[in-house]
């Protein structure tokens, strides 16, 4: 088992990860009667995008010997209607100001283009990732 989720009420969540125990929240957004406290369902799908980007390129970056510890993502979820899903997700990814050779820049892009959950989701999801190189 992977994670055991369980409602918590008034549109709440409690998600546990089985292996580290480690708890995430969730909220229905305020757009559909949540409170928007905590990340939505939809956030944590923009958010594991982000997220397993960073980490593929982290892997080829360790791999290679590169150096890219400090590299941030910035999210915008955009959601539609009719039906009410996840339209596009903006990623920026921000490198470190490192000096990146055009060899590396390839490669990593590269990798952040093979994200298994990237690849999951549908072909219709608009995915935006910009690479951003301080150099």
């Amino acid at each position: 088992m992977t994670s055991k989720v369980i409602y918590k009420g008034e549109l709440r969540t409690e998600c546990t990860h089985i292996r580290s125990s480690n708890i995430i929240q969730t909220d229905a957004p305020i757009d559909n009667q949540g409170k928007g406290e905590t990340f939505s369902p939809t956030d944590l799908v923009a958010t594991a995008l982000a997220s397993c980007i960073l980490t593929i390129m982290g892997i080829k970056a360790r791999d290679k010997g590169i150096s890219m510890e400090g590299a941030t993502a910035e999210v915008i979820k955009e959601m539609g209607d009719q039906p009410r899903r996840i339209s596009a997700i903006r990623i920026k990814i921000i490198m470190p100001d490192l000096p990146f050779t055009d060899k590396e820049k390839l490669l990593l892009q590269k990798a952040a283009d093979h994200c298994p959950v990237g690849r999951s989701l549908h072909p219709d999801l608009e995915e935006d990732v910009q690479i951003i190189w301080a150099q």
